[in-house]
This record gives C-alpha cells, structure tokens and sequence, in this order.
C-alpha cells in the first residue's frame, strides 16, 4: 500500500531529526504534551462518544468498552504520565562500554534510539499518548495502530501531541515523529511490517490472537508476549502463611492482568495442611478451582459445605491464562517436578517459588527459564513501575533485545563510537 510506505518514509527522516533534540527539548515538548492533553479534555471526550458508538455497533464487551472510554479523568491521568516521562532520565547517549586498545584507538559503547517503532494495540487509547512519550523521549519515531473502535480518539490525541510539541520547538519538533495510520483496512498492517527499508521494530499489545497475527504477518522484528501463565510453587520449607499470602496477592490482587497466577504447585509433604485453607481464602473471591484429581479432595475439605466451582484440570487448562478468578491446582514431587511442569506449560513470563530453602530457591530462580522469577513474592510485581522504571510500553516474553517490563531503556539499541588519531589496521 502507497500510503503505508508513504507513512512509513515519514516516519524514518523523522527519527533521524529527532536525533538532533537535547533532552531539555525533549521534556519542553512532554510537559507541553501534557497541558495540550488538559486543554482538550472537552473535545477528546466528544471523540472518544463518537469510537465507543462504534464499539457498541461492533458489540464489544462491557470490559472493552470499559478500555476503550475516556472521561475527564482518564484524560489527566494520561497528562500525568507524560510528565512522570519528562521527569525519567534521558537514556540516549549514555555510555554503556568504555575501552581503550593497545594501539591507542578509544572506543565508547552508546546507547542510540531503535529508530522507527511501531505499536500495535486494542481499544485503550491511553496507550497512544503512553507509547508516543515513551518513545519520543528515547528519540523514536513512532507509529501507532490501535483498534478501529479508536480512531477517533487515537487520531486526536496524537494531532494534540505533534501540536503541542511544535508550539514548543517550531520546526525542530519532526511534524512525522508521532503518527496514526490513518486507515482501518485490516491489510494496512502486513503492508507496514513488509516495510524493513523504514520500519525497524514492532511491539504489539493486547490479546494472544492480535499478537500472533503481527508475529506471523511481520518482515521486521516484533518484541511479543503471548500470555501470562504464572505459577505460584509452594514447597516443602514454605512458610505457609507466607504462601498464602503471596497466593492471595498473585490471583486475586487483580486477575486480569497478565503477570496474576494462573497455575498453583504444592508439594506433597505440605499439600494436606496447605490446600484446605488455601482453598478457603481463595473462596472469599469466589475462584473457580481446576484441580489434579488428588489435589480436589484437600481443597473441598477446606470450603466445606460452601459453594464453590471444582473440576478436574486438564492439559489445556495448564496451558491457559484465564484473567479472571479461575485457578489450577496440582501437587508435586519437590521442585524437579515443579520446573518440569513450568517448563511444559509455562508461558516464559513470572514465576515464584515459596521456600525457607535456600539452596532450594537457587536452584529455582537459575533453572526456571522465564522473564521474571521470584523468591518468596508475588508474580504481581512484574511491572515497569514496580520495578522502578518508571513508565512501561510493554513486557516482553522473548530473549533477544528485551526480555520483561519494558521501559525507556528497553527502547534504545547501541553502536560503537570510535576515536583515534589516524589509526590503520595491520
């Protein structure tokens, strides 16, 4: 498609004009971003009427409704994240590697921009001002797909964006550094990811279809997480209390979200003293238990004559991640069958083992081969902000480039810097 190498081409002269801002320039041009945001609040209310009658034509569900709203609210929490970015340090520039050969020639490791960074989303257009700041101020030109439920909003958000970093910096501010494609065409998105000459990474985020779909239609590199089964391993030197806690907070803190568990392995030496009141706690939420056959007796003895909705798991259910208060539940041998079990079914994303064994717990946090692993913690914590990085665009389950919550750093490559004094290679 014409117009997508069009959009595309815009997009990698801007990153290369972005290259010349100071960050001074770059946090002038959030915190106007920001104000921009707070003086439109009225007309992106408007627009986002317009997107959430379309969401109702297409009958999207009551919580995709829920993503796709922006009230007064949401708009200044989004004016806030912007500043919150303007505040983070600038990571372009810094120097990740110094050396200095025996001929004299001096060479620096520097983190540098990606360059031209697409993002591919559904229904919340918070994610458009999230994205664009996160990658304008790692010096990214960005390109933004969200879901055709959004366009309105999406589109003027990103218009009040480039306005208010032009009222800032004039024509140093690239016009192309933050754009929407502009078209719903489901066939808009292989012909953008087709474009290696312009387009050097893709991240899409939302649901484990959309996210195939980009991985398998895309000719440039997509950073992608699948889903999130996060498993809670209770083991024999547990501090019980401790773990119900910790197995509390993972599954019900907030079950929709990706880093929430999704499986429970309990060792066999404490499965009958932990199982019943596990079960009990969690019934206060009212999860639904998919258990191994002999885990369902341990459970039931622990809710009684309560209701509560039992069944017996399946490989699929390991397999699955349900956001929503369902949970699995499977006794094992000590901890080779915990990891053999997170190795099968695992989704490479947050993990945690619950012991007073130290060696035990090492031995868990070297082997169990995922973006995040825990000791004695819940799996909730597998955040940007928890993890002190500030805003987040993602988290990434793959290994190459970036691997969990993905903030600015995570949004810089690196090239090697030479100097010398007229240094030739014998």
């Amino acid at each position: 498609m014409e117009q997508m190498e069009i959009l595309a081409r815009d997009a990698r002269e801007s990153s290369r004009l972005l290259a010349r801002l100071t960050s001074a320039e770059k946090d002038r041009a959030l915190l106007a971003m920001a104000d921009g945001l707070e003086r439109s609040v009225d007309t992106l209310v408007t627009a986002n009427l317009k997107d959430l009658e379309v969401g109702r034509s297409l009958k999207l569900s009551g919580a995709m409704l829920d993503r796709l709203a922006l009230d007064p609210a949401r708009i200044r929490a989004m004016a806030s994240g912007l500043r919150e970015v303007a505040a983070l340090p600038d990571p372009v520039g810094r120097t990740l590697a110094e050396r200095t050969r025996p001929n004299g020639l001096h060479l620096r490791k520097i983190a540098t921009p990606i360059g031209v960074v697409v993002i591919i989303y559904e229904s919340r257009p918070n994610v458009t001002a999230d994205a664009a700041s996160l990658c304008f101020k790692t010096g990214n030109a960005t390109i933004l797909r969200g879901g055709k439920e959004a366009l309105n909003s999406n589109r003027l958000i990103a218009e009040i964006l480039v306005t208010a970093g032009r009222s800032v910096l004039g024509d140093r501010f690239p016009e192309h550094a933050i754009q929407v494609v502009p078209i719903a065409d489901r066939e808009a998105i292989p012909a953008l990811l087709s474009l290696t000459r312009y387009v050097d990474l893709c991240m899409p985020r939302g649901g484990e279809g959309l996210i195939r779909a980009v991985s398998e239609c895309s000719k440039v590199p997509v950073i992608k997480h699948f889903k999130g089964v996060c498993h809670v391993y209770v083991d024999r030197d547990a501090d019980l209390g401790m773990a119900e806690n910790i197995l509390f907070n993972a599954k019900c803190q907030r079950p929709s979200t990706c880093n929430a568990a999704e499986t429970l392995l309990v060792d066999r030496p404490v499965a009958e003293q932990f199982l019943p009141g596990a079960a009990l706690r969690l019934l206060g939420k009212n999860v639904e238990f998919h258990a191994a056959a002999e885990s369902l007796p341990l459970l039931k003895k622990g809710v009684g004559d309560r209701s509560a909705v039992m069944r017996l798991a399946t490989d699929t259910d390991y397999d699955t991640e349900y956001n929503d208060y369902v949970i699995n539940v499977r006794i094992v041998d000590g901890v080779e069958e915990a990891m053999n079990h997170i190795a099968q079914h695992g989704s490479a994303h947050s993990d945690t083992i619950i012991t007073g064994n130290e060696a035990t717990a090492r031995r868990f946090l070297a082997e169990v081969d995922s973006a995040a692993v825990y000791w004695n913690a819940s799996t909730r914590f597998t955040d940007g902000g928890e993890f002190g990085l500030g805003a987040e665009i993602g988290i990434s389950t793959d290994k190459l480039h970036a691997r969990g919550p993905m903030g600015l750093e995570e949004l810089c490559s690196y090239k090697w810097i030479g100097v010398g004094n007229g240094q030739i290679r014998g």
